[in-house]
């Protein structure tokens, strides 16, 4: 059984996962094209933040940014290493999107990287529903990123 923890970044392995998330992403983005949030940016009340765990065993994590009061959109979804493969990305992605049908979202919207390195991350987006759009929000057309959203029932 799934137990989720909003907001404990003070956890040490939660701090560990969101740091080395960090520094991955930084280090095979272009500077440019890099929009992973560090510890801090997701502290932004803009920002709901989730870790998930089984027993005493972290999962992974994932962010709600809300760019409006029906649109939100996913930040620092990422799953630990031990837990990689195993369909543990599916479950922290349906945790977020029961999470905005809780709070009334009706459409959610991410980026990511258009690079190989990607690929897994895009192809599980897809997997969960998620469809490539155009740039949203302050994003701006770039070619080293994918924009994909998806529409949410509430019911």
């Amino acid at each position: 059984m799934l137990k989720s923890i909003e907001g404990n970044f003070d956890n040490p392995e939660v701090h560990e996962l969101l740091t080395n998330h960090f520094i991955e992403l930084r280090s095979v983005s272009p500077e440019d094209s890099c929009h992973v949030l560090d510890i801090a940016g997701l502290k932004d009340p803009t920002i709901k933040f989730w870790s998930l765990w089984d027993e005493n065993n972290l999962i992974g994590s994932g962010a709600l940014k809300f760019l409006d009061k029906e649109h939100g959109e996913f930040k620092s979804i990422r799953v630990s290493d031990k837990f990689r493969n195993q369909g543990n990305g599916y479950k922290v992605i349906n945790h977020l999107i029961n999470e905005a049908k809780k709070l009334n979202i009706k459409r959610l919207s991410l980026e990511t990287g258009a690079g190989d390195f990607f690929l897994a991350a895009r192809k599980l987006f897809k997997k969960c529903g998620f469809n490539t759009c155009e740039h949203f929000s302050s994003y701006k057309s770039n070619i080293n990123s994918v924009y994909m959203t998806m529409l949410i029932n509430n019911k």
